[in-house]
C-alpha cells in the first residue's frame, strides 16, 4: 500500500485523546469488528476475549430504519468528543508523511474512506453522505454509545457518528491473544469495516436488526454486510482523488489484499470460539464464521457496488 506523496491530508476530522479514565465495562453499543464486547474469556486461554454483540437499537440506531437522517456535526470541535485532543495527528500533512508514519497512514486510510464514500453513497442509494469521526484512545475512553475500554476493540458509535480505536489492540489483542495476521493493510481493513458500519447509519440499515445470534441473524448479516463494504472500497481505493484531484492511495497489491483476508479469517467467529472455549456453537455467531467473513468481503471486492452487498436479501450467508 502506498499513498501520493504529493496528496494533501486533512486531519480535520481524526484526534487522538491519549489515555483515559473512561471506559468502565464495554459500551453502550457501538458497532465493533473482532471484538464486539468487552467480557474476558473464563477458563481456557486466560486474558482472551469473548465475543459478543451488544446493540442498542434504541439509543444507538438512531436512523430508525429510514435512511438519510442527519447526524452529529463532525467538526472535532470538542463540543461532541471527550478528552483533550494531543495533537497526535498535527504533523500529518501530505502523502509522504503517510508513507513513513503509521499514525498519518491512518489519517490517510480515513481520507481515503471519506473521498470514496462521498461519491459513492450517493451515487448508488441516492443518499446524501455526511461524514463520520475517528477517535484515538489508549486504556479508556467515552463515547457517545457508553465508557470503552481497550478490551471492546474497535468500534463504531452510531449515536456520534465516530470510530473508535485503541491503536494498541493489532499488536496486543488481535496478534498476540488472537494469533491474527501482521502486515500494514490489517488496520485498513478493520477501519474500513467500521466505516462501513458508518454507512449502514446513513442508510437506515442498523433498524432491520431484530435477531443477534445464530449463523443467519441480523446481527451476523450486518456485519457481514461491512466485511463488504470494505471490500468495495478496497477495489476502488486506488481509483479515488481526494478534493485536490490528486489521487491519494496509488496502488494495493496482492498482498494487501492477502492481509485482509487474513484479518477476516482471523476474526470469525468460529475461529475464536475454538481458540477460546476449544468448540463451535453457530447458535452464538454475532460476527459470521471465518469464510463467511472473507466470501463477503471478496463480494465487495469483486462487485463493488451497494447492491451485491445487500446481506438482508439472501437466504443465508455462510
Amino acid at each position: 500500500m502506498r499513498f501520493n506523496p504529493k496528496a494533501r491530508l486533512d486531519t480535520s476530522r481524526v484526534r487522538d485523546v491519549g489515555g483515559s479514565a473512561g471506559g468502565g465495562g464495554g459500551g453502550g453499543g457501538g458497532m465493533r469488528i473482532p471484538i464486539p464486547g468487552g467480557t474476558k474469556a473464563g477458563g481456557g486461554i486466560g486474558g482472551v476475549l469473548i465475543i459478543i454483540l451488544f446493540l442498542v437499537l434504541t439509543q444507538c440506531m438512531n436512523n430508525g430504519g429510514t435512511g438519510g437522517s442527519a447526524l452529529p456535526d463532525t467538526s472535532l470541535d470538542g463540543s461532541r468528543m471527550v478528552g483533550t485532543d494531543t495533537g497526535r495527528y498535527a504533523d500529518c500533512k501530505t502523502g509522504a508523511d503517510a508513507n513513513s508514519s503509521p499514525d498519518c497512514a491512518r489519517v490517510a486510510v480515513e481520507n481515503s474512506l471519506y473521498d470514496y464514500w462521498s461519491d459513492a453513497l450517493p451515487a448508488q442509494a441516492d443518499v446524501r453522505f455526511q461524514p463520520e469521526a475517528m477517535q484515538t484512545f489508549t486504556g479508556g475512553t467515552s463515547t457517545g454509545c457508553g465508557d470503552a475500554t481497550a478490551e471492546v476493540g474497535p468500534f463504531y458509535c452510531p449515536v456520534d457518528a465516530t470510530i473508535y480505536l485503541d491503536t494498541t489492540f493489532f499488536e496486543q489483542v488481535l496478534q498476540q491473544q488472537l494469533d491474527g495476521p501482521s502486515g500494514a493493510f490489517v488496520e485498513p481493513y478493520v477501519l474500513a469495516h467500521e466505516y462501513g458500519h458508518h454507512i449502514q447509519n446513513l442508510l437506515g440499515t442498523m433498524g432491520q436488526v431484530r435477531t443477534q445470534q445464530g449463523p443467519n441473524s441480523d446481527a451476523v448479516r450486518l456485519e457481514l454486510q461491512a466485511d463488504c463494504y470494505a471490500g468495495m472500497w478496497a477495489k476502488n481505493a486506488s481509483s479515488t482523488d481526494t478534493a485536490d484531484g490528486e489521487p491519494l492511495l496509488l496502488d494495493l497489491s496482492d498482498e494487501d489484499i492477502q492481509q485482509a483476508i487474513a484479518a477476516a479469517k482471523a476474526v470469525g467467529d468460529d475461529r475464536i470460539q475454538q481458540q477460546t472455549t476449544g468448540r463451535v456453537n453457530k447458535e452464538q455467531w454475532t460476527h459470521g464464521s471465518a469464510a463467511a467473513r472473507v466470501k463477503w468481503f471478496q463480494t465487495g471486492f469483486s462487485e463493488g457496488t451497494l447492491q451485491a452487498c445487500d446481506t438482508f436479501s439472501v437466504p443465508t450467508v455462510e
